[in-house]
């Protein structure tokens, strides 16, 4: 399992996310970006960053 959370890169967001993997991460993440943070489009740097604070969780 993965876990995410959002804090890590926006400061202040309480949001983590949990997925069997990384896709499933990002997906739930997507979504997330854009009703939450307001983000018609998640930048490739956000995702790299998203990407970069996945951790696997027992």
């Amino acid at each position: 399992m993965k876990q995410f959370a959002c804090g890590d890169v926006v400061a202040g967001c309480p949001r983590t996310f949990t997925a069997v993997d990384s896709d499933g991460i990002l997906t739930e993440v997507n979504g997330h970006a854009r009703s939450d943070h307001r983000l018609a489009d998640v930048p490739a740097e956000l995702v790299g960053q998203v990407l970069l604070a996945i951790r696997e969780i027992a």
